[in-house]
């Protein structure tokens, strides 16, 4: 098989093949290192790559392979890692030059569980869309358009076959934008899922409990792999829950009460969705309606008080608008009784979604109000992926097509807590009708 179909297969169709010893790790391997660097100094999207030593863990796979033993799901496929999770022995400085010469000992726990099912560490992935460590980090599809942030190499990365499989973290969108600017899918799993253990910075899940830890891919198959993985309680995270993983190829489609939305309050101020995104999503909601959901247009609540929990968590604003967002720190400076302001509204929002989702099984709206932005325009804003850190539920982000100028739309995929099951099995239904929007 040729270095070039290789590169087209995904993880799952990898770990069949090897298994079938109808491909050698060390092959699959040499591929996708080798694309990589090809394609390093056109994307900027690995921060650390790996050769030596995942060139010898591929040939030791091949060889316990050959001799009847099979390590995992993953054996012998490669997979890369967002640079704010711990890899033993690599450097994680989280783009900071500050941290350069920092190397952890340890794995982070989703990579020492990828490790053990026999997947491959093969790079380090850069973060946000201009790190001072690495630069900036350019879009396969259009090399002046942005990936998204933060987990922008890892997206870039997989939608340029340099990698079947990778590793990312989300706190308000940073799994989801970089998968919908650059055409592949995402999975922020429900909060307490997937531990947080080797995550750089570190995060106290119990004081800010968005941040999670998902796997990125180029198909949903993909992601009900890695996520039976890493997902479980590890013995150090205290807020994983040992709630049962479902599998989504239980979910029965027909029946799913789904409601979608395109647009926000204009008292957010936020930039109308562009046409396009807006028809991609009522193409989805369609679709669903014919494969025998009960589909409806309306959108959850989302208070103006709940979003300024995240803008004053996460961000400054420059100005009023929900549009002009200039990330300057990852925490605001607040007063005690601000925090306490906070924690009720929090309260009071996550409580009002979950009574909307006691009527509805699946939220469909887009990711973003745009398409990936090209040099020197606005970002976009967090307006559609935020409301759903807040509420720690499980959302797949999901390409459906590309705009007239060949940017990657996709939509979102939002479930009740700990339903990843069925926001994977609606993704895969729009995977199947659509075919994404590949490279």
């Amino acid at each position: 098989m040729s270095n070039q179909s290789i590169l087209k297969k995904t993880a799952s169709e990898l770990s069949t093949l090897i298994a079938r010893q109808e491909l050698t790790s060390e092959q699959v391997v040499y591929a996708h290192w080798e694309n990589m660097v090809q394609l390093q100094p056109a994307l900027n999207a690995a921060a650390f790559i790996r050769w030596e030593g995942a060139l010898k863990e591929a040939r030791i796979l091949d060889q316990q392979l050959a001799g009847g033993k099979i390590k995992g799901t993953l054996h012998g496929v490669p997979f890369t890692v967002k640079d704010w999770i711990d890899v033993a022995g690599m450097p994680c400085a989280g783009g900071d030059i500050k941290y350069a010469k920092r190397v952890p000992a340890q794995d982070a726990t989703v990579v020492r569980r990828l490790r053990q099912a026999g997947g491959i560490v093969l790079a380090k992935s850069a973060v946000l869309v201009e790190a001072e460590m690495y630069g900036r980090v350019c879009n396969p599809h259009q090399v002046g358009a942005s990936p998204g942030g933060s987990s922008s190499g890892e997206a870039a990365l997989i939608a340029a076959y340099a990698s079947p499989l990778g590793i990312g973290s989300d706190s308000g969108g940073s799994i989801r934008q970089p998968a919908g600017y650059c055409g592949i899918t995402g999975l922020k799993p429900t909060s307490g899922r997937v531990p947080l253990t080797g995550h750089f910075p570190q995060i106290n899940p119990l004081a800010d409990p968005r941040t999670v830890i998902g796997p990125m891919a180029r198909s949903v198959q993909d992601l009900c792999l890695a996520l039976n993985i890493i997902a479980g309680e590890d013995g150090v995270d205290p807020s994983v829950m040992p709630v049962p993983l479902s599998s989504a190829m239980d979910v029965a489609i027909p029946g799913l009460r789904v409601a979608f939305y395109t647009s926000v309050d204009e008292a957010l101020n936020v930039a109308p969705v562009a046409q396009e995104i807006v028809q991609a999503v009522q193409n989805v909601a369609k679709l669903l309606e014919k494969s025998g959901c009960q589909v409806q247009e309306m959108a959850p609540p989302l208070s103006i008080e709940a979003m300024a929990i995240t803008r004053d968590y996460w961000a400054r604003p420059e100005s009023g608008s929900w549009d002009e967002w200039q990330v300057n720190s990852m925490v605001s400076t607040l007063s005690a009784d601000r925090v306490e302001q906070h924690l009720f509204a929090w309260d009071k929002y996550r409580r009002s979604l979950l009574r909307f989702m006691n009527d509805v099984d699946i939220i469909i709206c887009p990711i973003a109000e745009r398409t990936a932005a090209l040099t020197g325009e606005d970002e976009g804003s967090v307006i559609f992926t935020a409301p759903y850190s807040l509420t720690g539920y499980p959302v797949v982000a999901i390409p459906v097509t590309k705009s007239s100028n060949g940017l990657p739309i996709g939509v979102q995929v939002i479930a009740g807590p700990w339903r990843e099951d069925r926001a994977l099995a609606v993704a895969l239904v729009i995977e199947q009708a659509f075919g994404g929007a590949p490279l």
